[in-house]
């Protein structure tokens, strides 16, 4: 979604970041978003790859770099903390 499409629903968005962004950078981004509702955005975005990561674990996909890399690239970007190292993708952790 870029900004000439129109306002951004944050409430909507905020439900589903990866349905709204094609990339965690677009949100980075964004110029009509605080840093706080760029990082919200960004968080639940990493909570859903996460899942997502584990659930890809399982299946033993891989080759590209994982969404989880790329969100945690963006909030590194907006300043949200030193990019985590990836840690155990389990159910668990």
């Amino acid at each position: 979604m870029t900004e000439a499409a129109g306002k951004l629903d944050f409430n909507e968005a905020l439900l589903d970041p990866a349905g709204t962004f094609a990339e965690p950078m677009e949100i980075v981004e964004r110029r009509d978003l605080t840093r706080s509702q760029k990082l919200q955005l960004l968080e639940q975005w990493e909570r859903e790859a996460r899942a997502l990561a584990v659930a890809e674990e399982e299946g033993m996909t891989g080759g590209e770099e994982s969404m989880l890399s790329r969100v945690r690239r963006a909030i590194a970007a907006l300043g949200g903390g030193e990019p985590k190292p990836p840690g155990p993708s389990t159910k668990h952790g």
